[in-house]
């Protein structure tokens, strides 16, 4: 199996950067992906830069982040000091049927596309904060920049609801009689997630034939997303058949930012020496998307 281990919201702070860092240097991390509006971007592109063994591509921001352009060209986006809301269902019916929303979706991921460049960073890989970048409005747009910037990649959230629910059900036991309700809602979340990223994954892999851009068979986080443990993660090693995974996180040095976002636990977990030798026995070759692209890792 080829495995690429990411890490998001790389240049968001000091914090997650450290994060990136170590766990490269002392765990399994291969790629990070790069807020180019991040409050720390400065700093993460001079580690980027030190480090040419961590591959580094763009995580599109398009909701709950900052905006590269201004937020007076932005008027359909953000608000006047240029952050996205918090808010993707909202976002996305907007992003579908206001066409003054799509020419500055336009606008803005130019924006990011060249910021990015500017680095002087190989752009190993393009995704989104939130998965935002496979909505139907966005990802005609992203195509033909990934391709322009010569992009190794794009993420398409190919997760494994089965897997997922049976995780929950296995390592939840002790917990199950008080939190019946909770573990309910935590499915139904997990089925939605299922349902719409599955349609617009197959969707998008439509629009990427006879496309060089390569895709992972698997991609897994978004079941998990904020909680990637490490029983989690070295029992879903266990069970994947799939030729090629990419596993993403949100690890930091520094406190839980939100409920599904950056946590220590997540960098503790690429730190692991149990998921370094789950990885061992799956003999799983490690890489980055451009060796998925090249199809020799």
């Amino acid at each position: 199996m080829n495995l690429i281990i990411t890490a998001d919201d790389f240049g968001r702070s000091g914090e997650i950067n450290a994060a990136v860092l170590e766990a490269h240097q002392r765990g399994v991390l291969t790629a990070a992906s790069l807020m180019v509006a991040g409050d720390a971007f400065a700093e993460a592109v001079e580690i980027a830069r030190r480090t040419p063994t961590l591959a580094v591509g763009l995580h599109v921001v398009l909701v709950d982040g900052k905006s590269v352009l201004p937020g007076s060209r932005l008027p359909q986006l953000t608000d006047d000091q240029g952050r996205f809301p918090d808010a993707p269902a909202r976002l996305g019916i907007r992003y579908f049927f206001d066409p003054r929303a799509r020419e500055q979706i336009a606008a803005e991921l130019q924006a990011q596309f060249s910021r990015f460049a500017e680095t002087g960073l190989r752009l190993a890989h393009v995704d989104g904060h939130q998965h935002m970048h496979v909505h139907p409005a966005v990802f005609p747009l992203l195509i033909p920049l990934a391709r322009r910037y010569g992009a190794g990649g794009i993420r398409l959230p190919r997760d494994e609801l089965r897997f997922a629910l049976q995780y929950d059900r296995r390592f939840d036991k002790l917990r199950a009689d008080r939190f019946d309700t909770l573990r309910a809602s935590h499915a139904l979340r997990k089925i939605g997630w299922a349902i719409a990223f599955g349609l617009l994954s197959r969707r998008c892999t439509k629009l990427l034939r006879g496309n060089s851009l390569a895709t992972a068979e698997r991609v897994y986080g978004l079941m998990q997303t904020g909680q990637m443990e490490e029983n989690y993660v070295v029992s879903l090693l266990g069970h994947t058949r799939a030729r090629s995974a990419e596993i993403y996180f949100h690890p930091t040095t520094g406190p839980r930012m939100d409920d599904l976002g950056p946590n220590p636990q997540e960098l503790a977990t690429l730190l692991s020496p149990a998921v370094k030798q789950a990885i061992a026995s799956r003999q799983a070759r490690l890489c980055a998307y451009p060796q998925l692209q090249q199809g020799n890792p």
